[in-house]
């Protein structure tokens, strides 16, 4: 089958807005940057959000259906690589270009806001549609954005939702469907995420401490990734993916990993690689009591202790429908764009949980010892939806 590559990014998140951003605070060897307290979601009690910071592009020239802030993180991480995508849909036509997109929240932000509005003043806003919250509008509005006519669709399965779309537009490249998809994801912040990992008792109101014995939440986060993948060779490869169900449980990992394990192992499979091919894994690792558990058993099982890995999370946030996409983009610029083969640390107060496999977690400034080849990235949503993705570099 035809190697799917991943030839340009585009993304926005806590750390910042651009490539560079990001890139800036996954190899800081100093200090953790990105999430910071915030009362965006949680008015009059400070909590640790993955907000994106600055001013974000206007969507007023779009029809009111489609915007939102959703929307706006699309066109900020769009906005560094529309020319390539437009140069793409010029070489290989719009009817042949595809968008698949992951998302959970899309524009439930908006629906709040108007939600207020009604209630204080008898009204829906004029700057309020009740399209702006369905889970197709992301992709509705790229496809519009961008003139491109071909498949355009989101998958929604929490947190899984944009490694999965990954796989799906890699699906549609080899299947010759298309020639060319935009992919990736987005998730916005709002109230009604917050408060429902809250009522869970899942969320840290501090920075988030995956692994450790400490650990007691999640820090909810924002933002998008995009990519421009093709059957083109580029930097990266979108070597390898697995996806798996074992619906264990509404809200709770499998405790035994079996379904992880399956979702790692079909990924390697795919990508025609042993576990010991992988140079870096990009954990999950949302500082949850039972995912930090599980997924420790399912890393040391399946790679041993030795190999370098770290969760992001503590600087991103868990972007939930994004979270994928966004931890991809980490996976891309470990293989493609980093300084002195640098790893992405894994930011905790160092408290080891006696309780969990001791795997190898990334220390500040550590290096790969020779230029990385293959990185994994993997992640775990409610009702037991696993996802896997292997990356290699050009």
């Amino acid at each position: 089958m035809s190697a799917v590559w991943l030839n340009m990014l585009g993304v926005v998140c806590a750390p910042g807005q651009g490539r560079a951003a990001l890139r800036d605070a996954v190899f800081n060897a100093t200090a953790p940057t990105g999430v910071a307290a915030s009362e965006l979601a949680t008015p009059g009690h400070p909590t640790a959000l993955g907000v994106v910071p600055g001013v974000l592009p206007s969507l007023d020239d779009m029809p009111v259906a489609l915007r939102g802030r959703n929307n706006a993180l699309l066109r900020a991480a769009l906005q560094p690589i529309r020319q390539d995508i437009d140069a793409a849909i010029e070489r290989f036509g719009a009817d042949r270009v595809a968008v698949v997109l992951g998302s959970s929240t899309s524009g439930v932000g908006e629906s709040e806001a108007a939600h207020r509005h009604l209630l204080q003043h008898g009204n829906w806003p004029p700057q309020f549609h009740y399209t702006q919250q369905e889970m197709g509008t992301p992709a509705a509005f790229l496809a519009r954005e961008l003139g491109v006519r071909g498949p355009s669709h989101v998958i929604s399965t929490a947190c899984s939702s944009s490694a999965k779309a990954m796989a799906s537009a890699a699906r549609l490249l080899r299947a010759g469907i298309v020639d060319a998809v935009v992919t990736g994801g987005a998730d916005s912040l709002c109230r009604f995420t917050v408060a429902g990992f809250t009522s869970l008792g899942s969320v840290s109101v501090q920075r988030c401490n995956p692994f450790s014995r400490n650990r007691n939440g999640i820090n909810i986060g924002e933002g998008a990734a995009l990519f421009l993948m093709t059957r083109e060779p580029g930097p990266v490869r979108l070597a390898g993916w697995g996806e798996t169900s074992d619906a264990h449980h509404m809200s709770a990992p499998d405790p035994e990993g079996k379904g992880a394990e399956r979702a790692i192992n079909e990924a390697l499979q795919r990508a025609g690689l042993a576990a010991s091919d992988i140079g870096y894994l990009n954990l999950h690792g949302t500082a949850t009591p039972q995912n930090d558990a599980m997924e420790a058993g399912a890393v040391a099982r399946t790679f041993g202790l030795e190999l370098p890995c770290s969760s992001t999370k503590p600087l991103t946030g868990h972007a939930l429908g994004a979270a994928g996409a966004i931890e991809a983009a980490i996976c891309w610029l470990a293989l493609a764009d980093h300084p002195g083969h640098r790893l992405p640390p894994h930011w905790w107060d160092g408290e080891a949980d006696p309780a969990l496999a001791p795997i190898h977690l990334v220390q500040p400034g550590e290096a790969s010892a020779t230029p990385l080849q293959y990185a994994l990235s993997q992640s775990f949503a409610f009702g037991g939806s696993n996802a896997a993705l292997v990356f290699g570099a050009g």
